[in-house]
């Protein structure tokens, strides 16, 4: 893993999903830059995550079974971090779910199917930054990084639930954004393209079993595909590319980007 020295040795991460994905490899670059981390995540594996990067790279990280749709939890997961770590300097959120079903059209799914994507992907989201922000604001410092999805921009018929979750997440952190500038806390939002995740083949197995025997393909032929037709730089987008863009963005040598949603996506969504 290529260090970049961005001066966050002894800083306090929080990582929201942090077992697993986009959001391990987002821990481990924290870990290996030197700060100390949290992992908040439901996955049974999360305090042995914590256990496994604290002893590759010689730092204190912790794992706390968290469920963010509590605000009880989150507030909890706070104090904990708090008392185990010390004051949390960033926070990255990338816990998230998708409905597990395909749209084309939406009407492939019924209103029923939405309310725990919205639950787990708005208000996850909300506890987590009602419980945190305060504490950043009272030390006049801190970062927020959300993980959101080019599909929160494109109207992605995938999976409706989840694009409108991803739209929802831009738009609440830049107006967090907004809220907290004056007190020196900095919020952006990144946006990962085809990346190799549970998430994502997930999507792959609920677009497999509608298709009829001969038109099915395996996960690697779907993505293949899907690739070439729509990503201009022709290849995945790794979770350490992701952490990469989101490590960079906590540290000081972004200090005048806030309000921002980046893209990290082979050049699928481009910005004029």
């Amino acid at each position: 893993m290529l260090v970049m020295d961005l001066h966050l040795h002894n800083k306090i991460a929080v990582v929201t999903g942090g077992a697993s994905g986009i959001g391990r490899a987002v821990a481990e670059l924290f870990a290996a830059e030197g700060a100390l981390v949290a992992i908040w995540d439901l996955s049974p594996a999360t305090e042995q995550v914590a256990t496994a990067i604290a002893a590759q790279y010689q730092v204190n990280a912790i794992g706390l079974a968290t469920d963010l749709t509590q605000e009880s939890q989150a507030i909890h997961a706070v104090t904990t971090t708090e008392q185990q770590l010390g004051p949390i300097d960033h926070l990255v959120h990338c816990a998230a779910i998708g409905s597990g079903k395909f749209g084309f059209p939406f009407t492939n799914l019924v209103p029923e199917d939405w309310a725990k994507i919205l639950d787990v992907n708005i208000m996850g989201m909300v506890h987590v930054a009602h419980a945190i922000a305060p504490r950043m604001v009272e030390r006049k410092r801190g970062t927020m990084v959300f993980l959101a999805s080019i599909a929160g921009q494109i109207g992605s018929q995938t999976d409706p639930p989840y694009s409108a979750s991803k739209a929802a997440n831009i738009n609440f952190s830049q107006c967090i954004a907004k809220d907290l500038a004056p007190h020196g806390i900095r919020v952006n939002t990144v946006c990962p393209g085809m990346v190799k995740t549970p998430l994502n083949e997930s999507v792959w197995k609920a677009w497999h079993d509608q298709q009829p025997e001969d038109k099915r393909q395996t996960y690697e032929e779907w993505a293949a595909a899907k690739i070439r037709h729509v990503i201009p730089l022709g290849s995945w987008q790794q979770p350490s590319e992701i952490a990469d863009m989101i490590v960079f963005l906590s540290s000081d040598r972004c200090a005048q980007v806030t309000g921002q949603t980046i893209n990290v996506d082979g050049g699928f969504v481009m910005h004029w």
